[in-house]
This record gives C-alpha cells, structure tokens and sequence, in this order.
C-alpha cells in the first residue's frame, strides 16, 4: 500500500526521477559518497527565494540553512538549541567551505514582524522573540526615519538585518579564525523577488550593488 503523499509532491517526485535523476543519476550516486561544497548559504525559509534556483547550483554545489529572515544569532556557548549554529560549524570546521553568504530579500514576512514588534505589535509566540535579535535596528529605524514610508523601512532593515548577521558570523571563534587565516570569506547579499535581481554587499562602500549577469559568476565565488 502505498503512503498518502501531497498530489503536487507526488507530481514534483515523479518529475524528478523521469527527469533530473535520470539525468544525474551518477552525480546522485557520487554524492553518496559525500559532499564537498565551497559555498554555505544562510537564508530565509521564504518559499519564493530558493538558493539553488537563484544561483542555479546543482546536487551538492550548496550546502543550505534557511530559517526565518536568514539570521545569524551570536555566538554563545549556553543554551540548548542551535540550528545555524550547528550548520554553520559543520559547514566550516567539516566540510571546509570557501565562503559562506547570508542571502536576504525583498519583502521577508520576518523583517516585517521585527518591524511590527517594534510598534508593540503582537507577531507570534516563537517568531517574535526570533526577530526580537533585530529590535534595536528596528526600533532605531521607526523613531528616527520618520520620513521614508513602510517599503523604504522595510527595504532597510533587510539591509541591515544582513550586516547584523555578517557580524555575528565573526563572533564565532571558528569562523574568525578562518577568515584571519584566509581560508573563509564572508558575503552579504539581497535577492529582489519580483525583479529577480540579485544585490551583493560592496564591503567598502557598505552598499548593496546590483549583480549584472556577466558578473555573477566572479562576485559569487
């Protein structure tokens, strides 16, 4: 007897060993043996923003945690559950990855409710004190950009949200010490969903720059 399976992950399924495995099928295989991926993505669980599709990664190019807004907590050696913490020591002390970036976007429900608890409104019993991480950024935003409307405070707490996860990235004593030893680089990036445009982090500017096409491949590297 078969299991009951949601028809749209039934049809995706079947479309995937017609199509894609059938292809792959010896990349599948190697893949058993393991992974080595160069790069770590940090980003949201936002249906609409799919790592592997945005940067059009093949099985095993990626290794991926999405969590709600692409947030990196600090670092902090008590507590009991860490999820992207966990992957991201994997991911830099195992599987020695290259890079890791943390990938926001464009209209993200999680920014959103960060801004919302800044105005003391109710956002969920485990959501808000997730994106409670960012209330200092949110509230500084709502009290002092009094002259820009919603999308613009939503645009720039995206923005910001990321800068504040590449900093905590460098709290954690394994990755600091891979980047001082120049084996880890860290990037910022912001997707726009209904352009598909990426934007990448310039470092020296502290701006978002728009990817052009023919230079995806040496920005994202």
């Amino acid at each position: 007897m078969n299991p009951v399976i949601p028809a749209a992950l039934t049809r995706g399924y079947e479309t995937f060993r017609a199509e894609r495995f059938e292809k792959e099928a010896l990349r599948y295989r190697s893949l058993a043996e393991g992974q080595t991926p160069k790069v770590m993505i940090i980003g949201c669980a936002d249906s609409r923003v799919d790592p592997a599709t945005i940067f059009s990664a093949k099985p095993g190019e990626l290794f991926v945690v999405r969590n709600v807004a692409a947030l990196v907590p600090p670092y902090e050696e008590h507590g009991t559950y860490h999820g992207t913490s966990a992957a991201l020591e994997f991911a830099v002390t195992a599987l020695k990855v290259e890079s890791v970036v943390v990938l926001g976007h464009g209209l993200c429900g999680g920014i959103s409710a960060a801004l919302s608890a800044a105005e003391n409104k109710p956002v969920g019993q485990f959501i808000g004190p997730w994106v409670a991480q960012l209330s200092n950024l949110s509230e500084a935003l709502v009290e002092q950009a009094v002259d820009i409307d919603a999308s613009q405070h939503q645009r720039a707490l995206e923005h910001l949200s990321i800068k504040y996860s590449l900093e905590n990235l460098e709290s954690f004593p394994f990755v600091r010490d891979a980047v001082a030893q120049k084996k880890l680089t860290l990037h910022g990036a912001w997707f726009s969903i209904a352009e598909g445009e990426l934007h990448w982090l310039d470092k020296s500017s502290g701006n978002f720059e728009h990817v052009q096409s023919p230079d995806l491949q040496a920005v994202s590297r």
